[in-house]
């Protein structure tokens, strides 16, 4: 694992994937297959009315609702990775 991997276990993070789905929650375990996340929101954005990015704007404004207690997310599916609190609120 990367050292900037390392200083994001514990924090929340967005992991953004290439499709309509984006994952917050905290981040508990990084491993060659994948990330744990705790306390997570899976969502699809396809389902409410806000684009990823409005999304992730007001979460990082309003905070995380969970609607997993974990949640194991492969890396073949992940994007990106960024810290909550990353997140440019404009």
């Amino acid at each position: 694992m990367t050292e900037d991997l390392q200083r994001l276990i514990g924090q929340r993070v967005v992991l953004d994937t290439a499709g309509p789905i984006v994952y917050l929650g905290t981040l508990k375990e990084v491993c060659p297959a994948g990330f744990w996340l705790q306390d997570a929101d899976v969502h699809d954005c396809r389902d409410g009315h806000a684009s990823k990015e409005v999304y992730l704007i007001e979460a990082g404004r309003d905070g995380v609702s969970p609607n997993r207690r974990r949640v194991f997310v492969l890396t073949s599916s992940v994007l990106s990775i960024s810290a909550l609190g990353d997140i440019v609120l404009h």
